[in-house]
């Protein structure tokens, strides 16, 4: 069985439940790199986005140097360098937004919204590979995304998870409507609404889509 390498702390309290998933589901050698959750968000605002596939490939090389043989970013938002930074290494790399959409084209999904960081929600690595199965993502309104967002940058990397905030983001899903589903394409929003569904509407945890893909490719 290879060794995992995991790119980690970005942010902290989801790499945590990707280690308690991954070792659950039988997995012992695992490594993880833990990087800085702010300097990776500072360049992705600054879309500084050379610079973040540059850092993301040494820090990838530090895993294999440690022993991984197949490595992920736990986390959806560098998967927007994934493309540039996946060449560049020489291990393999498990795609977070791959394995969503063999899950959503499972499910028979055609039409799927996106929760998530605003760089992930207005980011075009998750319609370009979504397009290749024949489904269509679809973005929250302006204000709800910009609820979203702001949730997730001052609560949710925090580790901070209100009620408040849960309902909220579960009656943006009920005003999006009709829809197959909603990617949780933010490794903490799995941690906030702890449900596999709301008013119907299937929610899909990459967190955990992703930890499948890599225990099937570890194995």
């Amino acid at each position: 069985m290879k060794t995992l390498g995991i790119i980690g702390g970005i942010a902290p309290e989801s790499t945590i439940d990707y280690y308690r998933q991954l070792t659950a589901g039988g997995l012992r050698s695992i490594i993880i790199n833990s990087i800085d959750l702010d300097r990776l968000l500072g360049l992705a605002a600054a879309n500084e986005l050379s610079t973040l596939a540059d850092w993301l490939v040494d820090e990838i090389a530090r895993l294999e140097r440690a022993g991984a043989g197949v490595a992920l970013l736990a986390s959806n938002t560098p998967h927007i360098v994934f493309d540039d930074v996946k060449p560049r290494v020489s291990i393999p790399m498990i795609s977070i937004v791959e394995s969503a959409r063999d899950e959503a084209l499972s499910r028979g999904m055609k039409r799927v919204a996106i929760f998530g960081t605003r760089f992930t929600m207005r980011g075009r690595f998750y319609p370009d590979v979504f397009r290749t199965a024949g489904i269509e993502i679809v973005v929250p309104d302006d204000d709800d995304l910009a609820f979203i967002h702001d949730t997730y940058m001052s609560e949710l990397v925090k580790a901070i998870f209100l009620p408040e905030k849960r309902e909220r983001v579960l009656q943006i899903v009920e005003k999006m409507k009709p829809i197959d589903g909603v990617l949780l394409a933010g490794t903490e929003l799995p941690l906030l609404l702890r449900t596999e569904s709301h008013a119907g509407v299937p929610l899909l945890d990459t967190t955990r889509i992703h930890v499948s893909a890599a225990i099937r490719a570890i194995r």
